[in-house]
């Protein structure tokens, strides 16, 4: 499979690139780079053949079967319908869209191009959260309640490299997006409830830097989901499952029981990379012709619920 991946100087655009390094069926043979990259001299230094800053020059080569979007949020939704149009098969990185009317539009390109257009929702495929999943779809667990922390230090617009964004990040529409997804992923439904609350406006971003959710599905199982940008300490996102059969938490790739016990999850996938393993899914769907775990109508119902959120804090 022959790739070209849009925004790979960037933090996730490099982690994509990793991964396919490790997948034997990839090739990556065009990059995309923005505004303030050297994309030619980075193509160079990883062997790849075609660097871009067009990313419809990129489309136009035929050898391109698929595209993985690691550009800016803003831009999503535009560009994976550009490549849905184009013929390619798409990867857009999480969120697809940061509004929802965007979001209905690229999945109705996908119903009308029929091509394997996928959301990056990592979170599905983490090997902590596959465990959890297995075990639910199992019938041995069952989620009563998800205490979720997204804390992170950016009081400036950098990525997280620490490089400058020409664009900025929303705690709603791309921090949230993932856990809402994996909440109504774990429970098998859409939220029934919603709402949201956010602290102040940052005077120079226009975002807000802090931010509570909370979420209930048709079961009763609920979601307390605590966001900031405003959080000097340890960096990340942690999730806590407390089920009827025992209370896990998760911290990206690993996973800990109640009692601070590491679980073994080496059977869990060919992987213990999130992305690798969201990259692996990707090529698969395309090969065996069939809809991806995370495609983008799959995510579809994340988005209502985040337009949902949105609507309730104006």
């Amino acid at each position: 499979m022959k790739l070209c991946v849009a925004g790979a100087a960037g933090a996730f655009g490099r982690k994509h690139l990793d991964a396919l390094g490790n997948i034997p069926e990839a090739e990556v043979v065009s990059v995309v780079g923005g505004a303030p990259d050297d994309i030619a001299g980075f193509a160079a230094e990883r062997g790849i053949a075609h660097a871009t800053k067009d990313l419809g020059e990129a489309l136009a080569r035929p050898e391109v079967e698929a595209v993985i979007l690691a550009t800016p949020t803003p831009v999503h939704a535009a560009q994976a319908m550009q490549c849905l149009r184009a013929g390619k098969h798409v990867l857009v990185e999480i969120p697809m869209a940061d509004t929802l009317a965007d979001s209905e539009a690229l999945v109705r390109t996908q119903k009308e191009t029929g091509l394997v257009a996928m959301a990056g929702h990592v979170r599905r495929f983490n090997p902590s959260h596959q465990w959890v999943h297995n075990r639910i779809m199992a019938g041995e667990l069952k989620v009563l309640q998800m205490d979720v922390q997204t804390f992170f230090f950016r009081r400036s617009n950098l990525n997280a490299l620490g490089e400058p964004r020409t664009w900025t990040d929303h705690l709603l529409w791309h921090h949230a997006c993932h856990t809402v997804d994996l909440f109504q992923y774990q429970v098998g439904e859409t939220a029934s409830e919603a709402f949201g609350l956010q602290g102040p406006m940052h005077p120079e971003l226009g975002i807000a830097m802090d931010m509570a959710i909370g979420l209930k599905a048709p079961s009763g199982a609920v979601c307390t989901l605590s966001l900031s940008f405003n959080n000097d300490g340890p960096l990340g996102t942690y999730f806590r499952y407390i089920c009827d059969n025992g209370t896990y938490i998760a911290r990206y790739d690993d996973l800990f029981d109640g009692k601070e016990q590491q679980i073994d999850l080496s059977g869990v996938a060919v992987s213990t990379n999130g992305v690798e393993l969201i990259d692996r899914e990707f090529l698969a769907a395309i090969v065996d012709g069939r809809e991806p775990n995370g495609s983008v109508a799959q995510c579809l119902p994340a988005m209502q619920t985040l337009d949902r959120i949105e609507k309730a804090m104006r």
